[in-house]
């Protein structure tokens, strides 16, 4: 095998290249999502290094030299990061020049060829699902061999292999979870709706719904939910349970863990037998029956993707989600003491002054716990991003994302809605939300039952108010 160094990559501040479920930016209260894109190979190859720099404070100083140890370095990249990613890459190489490099991700997934013409300093990237492609490059095979890669071959010119085929046998796949142990600090992760420490990984990939915003079920891991065995998802729970000391909740990272509700309510139940805390990915209409069995068992929190209260831009999206059945199951968790985190989305097709009053209006009066409010961002390989470029709403000035501070702005424009009236509605959507006195005392009865959530809260209410400003100076600008 060739010594190995995976690499989430040093860039903006606060920005978690990590985060898997749709896109990544700096978000209002900083938070880090575990590698698990980067984890995955790595534990499929003896030896290798997984080095997540954002959350261990590792700058472009503290990487570099790394090279020189290494054979090849494999990055995470996307298309916030990308141009910053390359600058990485460019100086891992300038410590190394024998050093092979390859990029993982929903950006060269679908530009392989855009990504290996613009970073001429990569050797290959991965398409698709990646895992046992990297495995392929590191275990030292001819690249022109190698399925689901392009690279570049002797002559300089790219080449495109045949796609690899879908992993259908997830037990496949090795726990991520003894990467975490070996190579990351676990306590510098955290998330603010989830209890601290936490650890998250996946137990399937592909996702039934057809959103067309969602990144990773159109561009790697598909439509299809294929899962791991209940038996070995418990398996990995028992070994975090052993290795990871203090650790207070697991988050499945499944971008819908609810598809199938049998497997889900089995896992639940033999989660209930150990005692553990648990959250996980849903949609807004999981049966009160199936949220009760889960409930009982561990579940503490869902987060769901409500993106909007409109009915007809749930329409446009495809979401297959009714309002009806969104209040419903909202309903149902709080009378269960189920808790919710919603995201939702400002400036998707179909959207009006008017709309996203109606969206912020059905999230005070759903309530969930908390919220997550984003813009519309059409990313290369989605449906959405075709249909933008078709009919003339996408910004090519602001297609990268997020500003340089790695802050997302709104590529996303109609003739009837600006860009400026979708970014600042994100503001008034928080203020509105969470500026009302029930919520207020609701914060302050839950800091006044738990110090640690009175710690952390106070910490998030001064970089919520931190981020605040940094919008209205991205604005400015």
């Amino acid at each position: 095998m060739m010594r190995t160094l995976f690499l989430q990559a040093p860039s903006f501040d606060g920005f978690d290249g990590g985060a898997g479920s749709r896109y990544q930016a700096r978000r209002e209260i900083k938070s880090f999502w575990f590698p698990t894109w980067l984890a995955q190979p790595a534990a499929l190859i003896p030896g290798s290094k997984l080095v997540d720099a954002p959350p261990h404070n590792q700058t472009l100083a503290d990487v570099a030299p790394m090279a020189r140890d290494y054979d090849l370095a494999v990055l995470h990249t996307s298309t916030p990061s990308f141009a910053s990613d390359i600058k990485v890459a460019e100086r891992l190489k300038a410590e190394n020049p024998n050093l092979k490099i390859g990029l993982i991700g929903a950006k060269v997934a679908v530009q392989a060829n855009e990504s290996l013409r613009d970073a001429p300093v990569v050797d290959w990237v991965a398409r698709n699902e990646f895992d046992f492609t990297v495995k392929d490059v590191a275990s030292g095979m001819d690249l022109g061999a190698i399925p689901g890669i392009s690279y570049r071959n002797g002559e300089g010119v790219i080449v495109h292999n045949k796609d690899r085929a879908m992993l259908e046998n997830m037990d496949e796949l090795p726990f991520v979870s003894e990467v975490y142990k070996r190579d990351l600090q676990y306590e510098k992760y955290f998330i603010g709706y989830l209890k601290h420490p936490y650890v998250s990984f996946y137990t399937g990939r592909g996702c039934k719904s057809r959103c067309t915003f969602c990144l990773w079920p159109q561009t790697v891991g598909g439509h299809r939910y294929r899962t791991r065995s209940v038996e070995h998802v418990i398996q990995e729970i028992k070994y975090i349970q052993a290795n990871f000391p203090g650790n207070r909740e697991i988050f499945f990272d499944d971008d819908t863990f609810t598809d199938d509700l049998p497997r889900a309510e089995a896992i639940a139940k033999e989660l209930g037998k150990l005692g553990v805390t648990w959250s996980c990915n849903a949609k807004a209409n999981v049966p009160r029956s199936s949220l009760k069995v889960m409930a009982e068992n561990g579940l503490r929190l869902l987060l769901v993707g409500y993106e909007s209260g409109n009915q007809q831009i749930l329409h446009n999206i495809k979401k297959g989600m009714r309002i009806d059945v969104a209040r419903q199951f909202t309903k149902d968790c709080h009378e269960l003491g189920i808790k919710i985190h919603g995201t939702f989305i400002l400036g998707l097709p179909g959207e009006t002054t008017e709309t996203i009053q109606e969206t912020i209006r059905f999230a005070v009066e759903t309530n969930p716990h908390t919220i997550q409010v984003s813009l519309a961002a059409p990313y290369p390989g989605t449906f959405l991003w075709d249909q933008a470029a078709r009919e003339g709403w996408l910004d090519t000035a602001n297609t990268e994302y997020v500003d340089a501070h790695g802050v997302q702005i709104a590529p996303l424009a109609y003739p009837h809605l600006a860009h400026t009236e979708i970014f600042d509605s994100v503001e008034t959507f928080y203020r509105k939300f969470y500026f009302r006195a029930p919520k207020i005392a609701s914060i302050c009865g839950e800091m006044i039952r738990d110090r640690q959530m009175m710690v952390r809260r106070l910490r998030e209410g001064v970089e919520f108010f931190r981020f605040l400003k940094e919008r209205a100076a991205s604005k400015a600008a």
